[in-house]
């Protein structure tokens, strides 16, 4: 902001009428007011090419306030010099109280155009800033969708896909950007192993670190596969947490089989679940937590997309 013509001619009356002496005219107005002592220090004892005469503060008052513009800080100090006159009370130290007060009086005045002048500017860069960040949302917000939108396809074609190879290059390409898409951090990257049927990773969520396995076989995940992977997550620390992935889900009994063991460490996840997601009906990182909830809270390893939806409603 810029005090304008008529907030320069104030600073300058200010300067001029509300202190005799310029050392106190620079302890009681200038240093207050932030304004550095190179601005003022050397016009104190500069002198009338002509008369020879020390140079009066009516003469260097201008001479200052164009060095206050000049610094970095230099509407916050001509605002302070202002405000620190429209509080002004010591009319002793004026060499003309009449004309001090009046001073007094215009900063006063000055003041509260300057406040609302200042309300105004505060309130545009609130309302710019506003629809800045609603832009942003909102192009954020279709940034995600179509890049769902590409990775939902990415899924539809290895439903279509009965080359192992292929589907395993599309799966672990999948994962990766799913998770970078909902701003889970990836700790491991998702790789493919055993055969492209296989694919591993981690990532990290509210403190906890889970170890990923996800599977895409014809034949329904057991036990077995369970128990390894359970004594995977088991040895690898207090915070350490496992997500099962399995695309055509799991034999029937492996909820259950998974309730009794007593290291309670890991969810399931099928192609359901992960459609969901993709087609934009469930926010991943909100649906992980409601399973790991799920499995502190009430022993459940599956706490699938259908339940979630229908207690949540998103």
């Amino acid at each position: 902001m810029n005090i304008g013509v008529d907030g320069h001619r104030l600073v300058v009356e200010i300067l001029s009428t509300l202190v005799h002496i310029k050392t106190t005219m620079a302890e009681l107005i200038l240093k207050p007011a932030g304004v550095p002592l190179e601005a003022y220090k050397d016009l104190f004892h500069k002198k009338d090419e002509t008369t020879g005469r020390t140079l009066s503060k009516r003469k260097i008052a201008p001479l200052i306030l164009e060095r206050i513009q000049a610094t970095e800080n230099g509407y916050s100090a001509l605002r302070s010099i202002i405000e620190i006159a429209s509080r002004w009370n010591s009319f002793h130290l004026a060499e003309n109280e009449f004309t001090a007060r009046g001073t007094v009086q215009k900063a006063r005045e000055f003041m509260g155009v300057l406040e609302t002048m200042e309300a105004r500017e505060a309130d545009e860069q609130e309302r710019i800033r506003n629809e800045s960040i609603a832009r942003m949302k909102i192009e954020q917000a279709e940034t995600f969708r179509k890049q769902s939108e590409l990775l939902l396809l990415m899924f539809e074609e290895l439903n279509r896909s009965d080359e192992p190879q292929k589907r395993g290059f599309l799966l672990q390409d999948l994962l990766n950007r799913l998770f970078d898409l909902h701003e889970i951090p990836v700790r491991k990257s998702f790789q493919r192993n055993d055969g492209a049927e296989q694919i591993d990773g981690g990532f990290s969520l509210e403190g906890w670190h889970y170890i990923v396995e996800c599977r895409w076989r014809q034949k329904l995940a057991d036990i077995r596969e369970l128990d390894g992977f359970n004594g995977q997550v088991v040895r690898s620390g207090k915070q350490g947490m496992g997500l099962f992935l399995s695309i055509n889900g799991w034999s029937e009994h492996v909820p259950q089989m998974l309730k009794q063991n007593p290291n309670k460490s890991v969810i399931l996840m099928d192609g359901y679940d992960l459609r969901c997601v993709l087609s934009g009906q469930i926010d991943l990182k909100k649906f992980l937590l409601a399973k790991a909830f799920n499995l502190t809270m009430h022993t459940e390893p599956y706490y699938g997309a259908m339940q979630y939806l229908q207690e949540h409603g998103e």
